[in-house]
C-alpha cells in the first residue's frame, strides 16, 4: 500500500516556519509568504498539503484563515487545516475557506458538543489530533500536557465516531532525528477501523521506509516538514519511498 505525502506548511506571523518540538521559541522562518511554500511542494509533485495555523493554535482562535483561503484556491490539491479550530463555527468557517480536513485538537478534548456537532454535520472532513508529549495527550498548542495517555483517547475518540487521526509525536516534531515507531504502532494497534496519519522526527528516507514498512493497513499517510525545507530529499522521493 501505498502512503501519501503531506508536505507540512505551518502558519506564524504570516511567514511559513517550523518549530523545534512545538517550542516557539525555536523558530525557523523558511518562506515569506507560506503561499510560495505551498507552490514549490505542489509544483514538485505534492497531491496534498498540511496546514497549521501556529498563531491559532496558541491564541486559541484561527488566525490565518486568509493564508488558508489563498493557498487553497490558488492550488488544485486537498489541503488539511488545522490550529485554533475550538468553536464548530471555526472549523466551519475553515471547511469554506477551502479545508478538505479540518484537525481539531484541544477541543476534542475539553469541549465534546463541538466534536459531536461536527461529526454530525461533516463527519468525512474531521480529523483529530493526537499530539504526544513522553506518552500523554498534550493540548493548547503542545503548551499543557494531560495525563491521558494516547492508545485511550484513540479508544476513546473512536468510539464517538472519530475515524480520521492525525498522530504527532511532540517529542520527535522538528528533530529529524527519526519517528517515534514503537509508541505509534502500539496506538494504532488500539483501535479498530479508524485512519492515521503520522507526523514528527521524519529526517530521511530511511525513517519513511521504516513506517511503511511497519505494515499498518490503518496508517494512509505521513506529515513531513522540516526534512522537505532542509533539503534532506526531495518530494519525488519521498514518495517513491512511501
Amino acid at each position: 500500500m501505498t502512503l501519501e505525502l503531506y508536505p507540512a506548511v505551518d502558519i506564524r506571523g504570516g511567514k511559513a516556519v517550523r518549530l523545534v518540538q512545538g517550542d516557539f521559541d525555536r523558530e525557523s522562518i523558511y518562506d515569506a509568504d507560506p503561499l510560495d511554500a505551498a507552490r514549490r511542494w505542489v509544483d514538485a509533485g505534492a497531491r496534498r498539503l498540511h496546514v497549521v495555523d501556529l498563531d491559532g493554535a496558541r491564541d486559541g482562535r484561527p488566525v490565518n484563515l486568509d493564508q488558508l483561503d489563498r493557498i487553497a484556491g490558488a492550488l488544485d490539491v486537498a489541503v488539511q487545516y488545522g490550529g485554533g479550530l475550538r468553536r464548530a463555527e471555526d472549523a466551519l468557517a475553515a471547511i469554506g475557506a477551502g479545508a478538505d480536513h479540518v484537525v481539531i485538537g484541544t477541543a476534542a478534548f475539553t469541549a465534546p458538543e463541538l466534536l459531536d456537532r461536527l461529526l454530525d454535520e461533516s463527519p468525512d472532513r474531521v480529523a483529530v489530533a493526537v499530539d504526544v508529549r513522553a506518552g500523554r495527550v498534550a493540548t493548547r498548542g503542545w503548551l499543557e500536557r494531560t495525563e491521558l495517555e494516547a492508545s485511550t483517547a484513540v479508544a476513546n475518540l473512536a468510539a464517538r465516531g472519530v475515524r480520521r487521526f492525525v498522530y504527532t509525536s511532540v517529542d520527535a516534531d522538528g528533530t529529524l532525528g527519526g519517528p517515534a515507531l514503537d509508541d505509534f504502532a502500539d496506538v494504532v494497534r488500539s483501535d479498530g477501523d479508524s485512519e492515521f496519519l503520522y507526523s514528527g522526527g521524519i529526517g530521511s528516507l530511511d525513517d519513511l521506509r521504516a513506517l511503511a514498512s511497519l505494515g499498518l493497513e490503518l496508517l494512509v499517510g505521513v506529515i513531513v516538514g522540516k526534512a522537505l525545507y532542509e533539503g534532506r530529499f526531495t518530494i519525488e522521493e519521498a514518495t517513491a519511498a512511501l
